[in-house]
């Protein structure tokens, strides 16, 4: 059944990707972008399919009217993606303040204000499926990108409150952790304003990965990852709240819990061992 969709971030990459597999699929999406001619290609591909809305996620205002305007046009909001997001490079000895809040400002404030605003037209129908695009990142760190890491995981933290919440209302809420994906992400990535050279060798073959993303052969289609965020929507409530997508995603996750199952099992041990003397 065709359904009206609200994605951020559909210049390019896994947005874009996911836009037009929607609207192959018959459904009806709002798309956004900073600039709207970025989008053109989606536009002209699927006349009366797709919507395109300027839109930058920092500013309240434009948040307010996309969702607004998104309603409007389709008459409603099923699904709403939030997808947009870049990347901010730097250790946390080496991000200075401001730099902190624009990456947060981004990566959690932009995605809870549009959840917010979209969430009254979906309780008010009794139905709705917010999908927030994380990370293997969420469940794991990486050095170099603390900034990126702390907002993908304050996502997955919010999306998991978010669910208990919105549950009652018939809303669901799954969070799609991809890996490695050929995008722009890495060309696009930012870089903290002060590096210290102290940090250099740790970071370094980090930086390098991913400035190499898009070009890198083994790296996931931005296509498998549309279609298996279509197969997720598709499942409705059997659908688990988060979601790796990508062989690698696994792989990586993997490694995380069982890293946390030890880091778990050690620090019990510690805690339940007899207290050292004092003195």
């Amino acid at each position: 059944m065709a359904q009206r969709w609200l994605v951020t971030g559909c210049s390019s990459g896994l947005g874009y990707a996911l836009a037009d597999a929607a609207a192959q699929a018959g459904h009806r999406v709002a798309v956004t972008a900073r600039r709207t001619e970025a989008m053109d290609g989606l536009a002209r591909a699927w006349p009366g399919r797709i919507t395109p809305l300027a839109l930058e996620l920092r500013d309240a205002a434009q948040c307010a009217e996309a969702v607004h305007t998104a309603a409007d046009v389709l008459g409603g909001i099923d699904v709403l993606v939030n997808n947009a997001g870049g990347g901010l490079f730097g250790t946390v000895e080496e991000l200075c303040d401001d730099e902190v809040r624009d990456q947060l400002e981004t990566l959690v404030v932009g995605p809870w204000r549009l959840t917010r605003l979209v969430l009254p037209l979906m309780r008010a129908q009794g139905h709705g499926h917010i999908v927030n695009v994380s990370s293997v990142a969420g469940r794991m760190a990486f050095p170099g990108l603390a900034a990126y890491v702390a907002g993908k995981h304050a996502l997955e933290g919010m999306s998991q409150a978010l669910a208990a919440e919105v549950a009652p209302h018939g809303v669901r809420v799954t969070v799609v952790a991809p890996g490695h994906f050929a995008t722009r992400y890495g060309t696009a990535l930012g870089e903290a304003r002060h590096r210290l050279p102290a940090y250099a060798e740790l970071t370094g073959d980090m930086l390098d990965a991913c400035r190499g993303m898009a070009d890198d052969p083994a790296a996931g289609r931005p296509e498998d990852f549309a279609t298996r965020v279509l197969d997720i929507v598709r499942a409705g409530a059997s659908a688990p709240l988060r979601i790796p997508v990508g062989d690698d995603a696994y792989a990586y996750l993997d490694i995380a819990e069982r890293a946390a199952r030890e880091e778990l099992a050690a620090a019990r041990a510690l805690t339940r061992a007899a207290p050292s003397p004092q003195g």
